[in-house]
Formats: C-alpha cells, sequence, structure tokens
C-alpha cells in the first residue's frame, strides 16, 4: 500500500475530515512497512486515545490480518 491509496482508505472511512487539511499520512522509512497517521475527525469524540487508534487501525483491518 502506497501513501495514496492509505490516504484513499482514509477518506473513505472518515468522510467529514478535509482531506487537505485534517488526513495526513507519513511514510517514516522510505520502505512503505512504517507509517505515521494523523486524522482529525468526528468519529473521534469521546473516545480515548487507545479507542482513537483502535478507530483508524480498523480502517486497514485486512492488511492487519495477514
Amino acid at each position: 500500500m502506497n501513501i495514496e491509496q492509505m490516504k484513499q482508505r482514509l477518506i473513505q472511512a472518515y468522510p467529514d475530515a478535509d482531506p487537505q487539511q485534517d488526513i495526513q499520512v507519513y511514510d517514516l522509512t522510505g520502505t512503505s512497512d512504517h507509517w505515521e497517521v494523523s486524522v482529525k475527525s468526528q468519529a473521534f469524540h469521546n473516545l480515548s486515545r487507545v479507542e482513537q487508534h483502535q478507530h483508524v487501525m480498523k480502517a486497514f483491518a485486512p492488511e492487519l490480518k495477514t
């Protein structure tokens, strides 16, 4: 998965987020296997940080199963 594919997945998962300002994806190593993601969305309202992390990880559940 590349940066654009990841960003598109997050745009689908968080339609209220502005793709230009509220969703950022960074390839930390340049090898497409370590990522940092930042998402600002109302979906995270009243969720703990752990719950927010789990919410984002669900968007990538198919890839994380392998």
